[in-house]
Order: structure tokens, then C-alpha cells, then sequence
């Protein structure tokens, strides 16, 4: 075969082996057998190793894997990659679309459900038609670059059926039962720990720095949204999404339904529940979503989840066993709580030995005690806590357990404020040794500081040794006294002074995070780190600026005021000053409101369907004008647009006597000098 007859016969390759893997993985009807399909395949390999300038991009010999990376690129996603709020029964989800009508003004909705697969959620990009990036989730806003892992997984497409111009969805990456066990068998015949369960092992393998690994594993996705299209139309409806994702070869779950309401919904839920074990695949739930993208819209987010989608979970595999003892541990907020150490029973694909009890109420209500037979399960299939006591079997000795009054770590009182169920230690997170671990390990962690290396083990060291007693200490540790401390050395010592080099300059919202201020989570320090842009600035708002800022809330406007108030803090921000932490943020700030537009500082809501004009359409040309758009009437608010349908902000709007004006009268105000 000539360079030209291999030329022709590779295209023609490519081309049947894309038609046989959407008829495979897409159409659920396969034309070749499963030996004929790796026939061509591996004649398209050997034509691409005799000839290498024909293997294109797409090419499926790709998929064995490639030379391993020395190590994986942060990416940022285009738009962000939240999680899901949880609903654990009938009564929750009915909750949640309580709130969901209140925000959406009644407006009826219909869902789209579909089961909540337990992997790892991946965003793969296409140019062109062809693959060209994938990326993990990360923390929502920041992922891995793991491409040349991606295109080891057969389900995923290396082109698309038509040349788009850019394409991204997302899915969900899983290791099948089958491949799960197999792999768990070749790891116990090299005398290697198993993996835990399907989940823990689909995410390792998509993050080996050696893509051939990955390929061995034979993992496979799932694909659930249409983050982004350029050429061509972005359907209204989520299923409409997912015909148009299935028609340009993504492997669509075929056990999604369309549910015309909640009823619709709850019986999904019934059937998909008892059908699990037999799917070939870990699932956890289902995920319930909003079907109408102008619903969605209208709702909106919280500061952690999207308030138009939830995850309704499954109750969690159960098993019993025996208390040994009941232990208090102590949060890095002093936090008091009790633990019950368990005689090892395997819950769930893992061992357990640890389950949380949360508090003193709790322990009372079920009373639970040392000795006690209990029946626990994992709560969300995450963290074991115990279920209920089996009192037949309760040992005639055994004593009612009563939470201590003093911390157990620094001794000191265990204070409860009149509005919390948790006691907590009255002392400072500087002087209680259990505090100050947590607070270390939380300021160190992925989402906050990011200093590798620095692990339960070593920061207990640290703490044991006195060298470090707040964060502000890590950043003036010397290479010698800790090349002293265990299983440290000097290459050890002076890699994590290189990373704790690299901590000084995290962005903002990093430190913010990291400092552990109470009701501080990831998306709520972004969201005071782009507002602020610095720690003065935020130290020096009140509880009223504070809580003016979208998605701010009371409880977390009064947390932050509270913590710059307190001098222990300020002097720990003055120290990280010294030891030149970052404490400004130096990228660009989100674009703020015209001052000079015609809505200059004035408050608006939007609600109902505006004629001619999409919600976010008319809040990107208010924020143009000067206007700040919020999402829900108040005494502060200066206007209401009100389109079709606008429910019960506008009866409130009028109450409080706020001006209301239509779609026609937005367009006279956005057009005044």
C-alpha cells in the first residue's frame, strides 16, 4: 500500500469507525460485533504507524494513550460548574419546589429527570467539530486540563457529526461495575489495595498523568448538558438540548424522562430506585432539572447551587454495628462534636469506624451509648451517621452519654449560645489546640491557600513542635527546624517552603476562604473578593455595605463584620502582611455599574416575561445605565419592570409604594440622556 492508498483507506476508516461508535454509544444499536470494530481500529493504527503525518486529531488510535504528561494545566471554565442542593425525601423536594414557584412567580414548569451517576463531572470542549479540550470540575470555577485523558474513553467522541463551530457539554465520567471489578481483581493478584468503590477509582483514572493507564481502565460517560453552542441556535428546552447534544454523537442516558410536573417526578423516582443494581453502573439518585431555559433564568442561583435543579438522593446503603466509645472532636470554628468509634463493619463499598453523632441534642434524642448495637448508613453515601439504636440489644451497664462542659483539647469552657444546638469552645482559635490544627489544615486546603503537602500529619507535627500556632506562622517557618521534624528532611522541608512561597500570591477570594470566617464559603469569597478587591476595603464595610452586595446575606454580613472586629484577627491579617501574603486582589474587577448612565444607583427587579426583551437582556442594559439588578423586592428598591404574568413582587412592589414600570417604559428610561 502507497502513501495515497493508505491516505484513502485511513479516511475511510475514520469514517466507519465514527459511524460504529454513534451506533454503538449514541443509537444503542450496533451494526459489527465487538471483535470487527477492533479489527478496524487496528488497521487504522498500523496504516497511522507506518504513515505518522496521517494521524489526524480525531484519529481513534488516539485512544490507547499517549506518553505520560508531567503533570496537568489549571483551566478555567467559561461559565462555572456548580454543584447541586440536596433533597433526601418526598417532603424536601416538595420543599424545594416551593421555593423554586416563589422565585419563578407560579410560573408551572416541567422537569427533566435523569439519574444522578456517581463520578466525575468533566467539561469537554470541540473546535470545529473536533476534540479539542476536557477538563475536570475542580472547584467549580478552576479545572484540570486531563485531554489526553479524555480521549482514551470510548464514549466520548473525538469529532462531532457536523463541524460546529465551538461546542461545550458536560457529563458525567464513570467506571462501569464490570471494569470496576476487574480491576479490583488485577490489583489484588499484584498484591495492590483495591480501589474503595467505582467512584474513587473512575476519579483517579481520569487524573493519571499516564493516559495509557487510562485507557486500560475502560471507563465511560454520560453526557447531560449543553454548556455552550457558536452556529447554530441554543434550544429553549433542556430535552430539546439533548436531542440536538444525541444528534451530534453524545452519548445521552437513555433513562431520562420529560415529567409534566412534580407527580411525574416522584414516580421516576419510584421506579429508577429498585432498577440501581441492575443499571451496570453506580447511581445515587436523580437529578431533577427545570426544563424551560427562561425559567431557569428567572430563578436563578444561590450562592452555592442553582436554585431551578436538585439532586434527590436515595436512601443510603445500612449496616450495624457496635459502639466502642463515643469521642469529642473540636472544629476549627470550636465547634464540639460527638463521634461514635465503631467496631469496623463495610457500608457502601467502603469500611467504616467513624460515625458523626452532630451534636448533643442529637446523641440525646437516639440516645445513643458505648456498647450499644447501632444501625448506620452514609448520609448522601458520604458521611456515615447513625440511624437509630437497637435497644434489644443494649448491654445492661451502659450509661447514658453526657457531652463534657470544658473543650477537650484546651480545657476550656464549653460555651452554647441561646440560638445554636453545637457547644463550642470559648477559647481562641490560637490557644485551642483542636481549633488550630482544623484552621490550619482548612487555611492550607485546595480551595483555600492550595500549599501541597501540608497534611493532617505534618501540621499536627507543626503545632506539636511550636512552630506554627495561626497561619501567619507558616509563611516565616525556616528550612532547618522542620527538615528536623519526622519523615521530613531537607528536600521535603524546602519543597513545601516553595509551595507556601507560591500561597503568597493566591488570589483574593483564596485568602478569604482560607481564614475560615464563619458562613464564608467559595462562592460567597469570590463574591466579597470581586465587590472589595481587598482585605482593608472589606475589614472597613459595615454589616450594611456588607450585606447590600448580591447574594450577601445577613448571617454572613454580621460573620464577616465580627471577625475583622476582633483584634486577634486584625493581628493575624497584619502578620500575613509582613510575611508579604497577597491581600488585594490584582486581576481585573468585575465590570461595576455606569455611574454616569441614566439609572445611575438606582435599585431594580425585573419579574414577569418582558415583550421583545429576554431577563438577561434587560439586566445587562440596566447594569449598562448605572441600575444594580436584584432579585427581590425590599424598601431599598427605586423600580420594578413588570412584564407578563409578574406575580407577587409587583403586589409588593405597590405596597411599598416602588415605581413599576412595562417593557415600553424601560425603553423610555434606558433611552433618557
Amino acid at each position: 500500500m502507497n502513501r495515497r492508498e493508505a491516505e484513502t483507506r485511513a479516511a475511510e476508516l475514520r469514517s466507519r469507525i465514527a459511524h460504529h461508535r454513534k451506533r454503538y454509544y449514541v443509537d444503542d444499536d450496533p451494526e459489527i460485533s465487538d471483535g470487527e470494530y477492533d479489527r478496524l481500529e487496528r488497521e487504522l493504527g498500523e496504516i497511522e504507524a507506518r504513515y505518522p503525518d496521517l494521524q489526524a486529531p480525531d484519529s481513534p488510535s488516539l485512544r490507547v494513550g499517549g506518553e505520560p504528561a508531567e503533570g496537568f494545566e489549571s483551566f478555567r471554565h467559561r461559565t462555572p460548574q456548580l454543584s447541586l442542593d440536596n433533597a433526601y425525601g418526598e417532603e424536601e423536594l416538595e420543599a424545594w419546589q416551593t421555593r423554586l414557584l416563589k422565585v419563578v412567580d407560579d410560573a408551572a414548569a416541567t422537569f427533566m429527570v435523569e439519574p444522578k451517576i456517581d463520578g466525575l463531572s468533566i467539561s469537554v470542549h470541540y473546535r470545529n467539530g473536533v476534540l479539542e479540550r476536557g477538563v475536570t470540575r475542580g472547584d467549580g470555577e478552576v479545572g484540570e486540563e486531563v485531554t489526553s485523558n479524555v480521549r482514551t474513553i470510548r464514549s466520548i467522541p473525538l469529532r462531532l457529526t457536523r463541524p460546529l463551530p465551538f461546542v461545550e457539554v458536560r457529563g458525567e465520567v464513570f467506571m462501569p461495575r464490570s471494569s470496576f471489578d476487574e480491576l479490583n481483581r488485577a490489583r489484588a493478584d499484584a498484591g495492590e489495595a483495591p480501589f474503595a468503590n467505582p467512584r474513587n477509582a473512575a476519579a483517579g483514572s481520569v487524573r493519571l498523568l499516564d493516559p495509557r493507564i487510562t485507557a486500560s481502565r475502560k471507563l465511560d460517560c454520560f453526557f447531560y448538558t449543553l454548556a455552550e453552542i457558536d452556529g447554530e441556535a441554543l434550544p429553549q428546552r433542556h430535552h430539546e438540548q439533548l436531542a440536538l447534544m444525541k444528534e451530534l454523537g453524545f452519548r445521552i442516558n437513555p433513562r431520562n424522562e420529560l415529567c409534566s410536573d412534580l407527580d411525574g417526578v416522584r414516580d421516576y423516582v419510584r421506579r429508577l430506585e429498585p432498577d440501581r443494581h441492575a443499571l451496570g453502573y453506580e447511581i445515587d439518585g436523580a437529578v431533577i432539572k427545570v426544563d424551560e431555559l427562561e425559567l431557569r433564568e428567572r430563578a436563578g442561583f444561590t450562592s452555592k447551587f442553582p436554585r431551578w435543579a436538585i439532586a434527590f438522593k436515595f436512601p443510603a446503603e445500612q449496616a450495624t454495628t457496635v459502639v466502642q466509645d463515643i469521642a469529642v472532636q473540636v472544629g476549627r470554628t470550636g465547634a464540639l462534636t460527638p463521634v461514635a468509634l465503631l467496631e469496623p463493619v463495610p457500608v457502601a463499598g467502603t469500611t467504616v469506624s467513624r460515625a458523626t453523632l452532630h451534636n448533643e441534642e442529637e446523641v440525646a434524642r437516639k440516645d445513643v451509648r458505648v456498647g450499644d448495637t447501632v444501625l448506620i448508613e452514609k448520609a448522601g453515601e458520604i458521611i456515615p451517621q447513625v440511624i437509630k439504636v437497637i435497644e434489644s440489644k443494649r448491654p445492661a451497664d451502659a450509661v447514658a452519654f453526657a457531652m463534657p462542659d470544658a473543650c477537650p483539647e484546651c480545657g476550656a469552657p464549653a460555651v452554647k449560645e441561646e440560638d445554636e444546638v453545637a457547644r463550642r469552645c470559648s477559647n481562641s482559635p490560637i490557644a485551642c489546640p483542636g481549633q488550630r490544627k482544623e484552621a490550619i489544615l482548612h487555611f492550607a486546603s485546595r480551595a483555600g491557600m492550595d500549599v501541597e503537602g501540608l497534611g493532617d500529619a505534618l501540621v499536627e507535627q507543626l503545632i506539636k513542635a511550636e512552630l506554627v500556632r495561626d497561619p501567619a506562622d507558616l509563611f516565616v517557618l525556616e528550612e532547618e527546624p522542620l527538615a528536623a521534624l519526622e519523615r521530613m528532611g531537607k528536600k521535603s522541608a524546602a519543597n513545601l517552603l516553595a509551595q507556601l512561597e507560591l500561597a503568597k500570591a493566591r488570589p483574593l477570594h483564596r485568602l478569604l476562604f482560607g481564614l475560615g470566617i464563619r458562613h464564608v464559603g467559595v462562592r460567597s469569597a469570590r463574591l466579597l473578593a470581586s465587590a472589595f478587591r481587598s482585605v482593608e476595603a472589606l475589614s472597613a464595610a459595615g454589616e450594611e455595605t456588607l450585606v447590600e452586595q448580591p447574594e450577601i446575606g445577613p448571617k454572613t454580613a454580621a460573620a464577616v463584620s465580627a471577625y475583622f472586629a476582633e483584634p486577634v484577627h486584625r493581628d493575624l491579617i497584619e502578620r500575613l502582611r509582613k510575611a508579604g501574603v497577597s491581600l488585594e486582589d490584582e486581576g481585573e474587577a468585575e465590570p461595576a455599574p455606569s455611574s454616569e448612565g441614566p439609572l445611575s444607583g438606582k435599585v431594580v427587579v425585573i419579574t414577569g416575561t418582558l415583550d421583545g426583551l429576554s431577563r438577561s437582556d434587560a439586566k445587562k442594559r440596566l447594569e449598562q445605565a448605572g441600575a444594580r439588578v436584584t432579585g427581590s423586592v425590599s424598601k431599598k428598591t427605586d423600580l420594578l419592570v413588570a412584564g407578563e404574568s409578574p406575580g407577587s413582587k409587583l403586589d409588593k412592589a405597590r405596597d411599598l409604594g416602588v415605581e413599576v414600570v412595562d417593557t415600553a417604559g424601560l425603553e423610555a428610561l434606558l433611552a433618557a440622556d
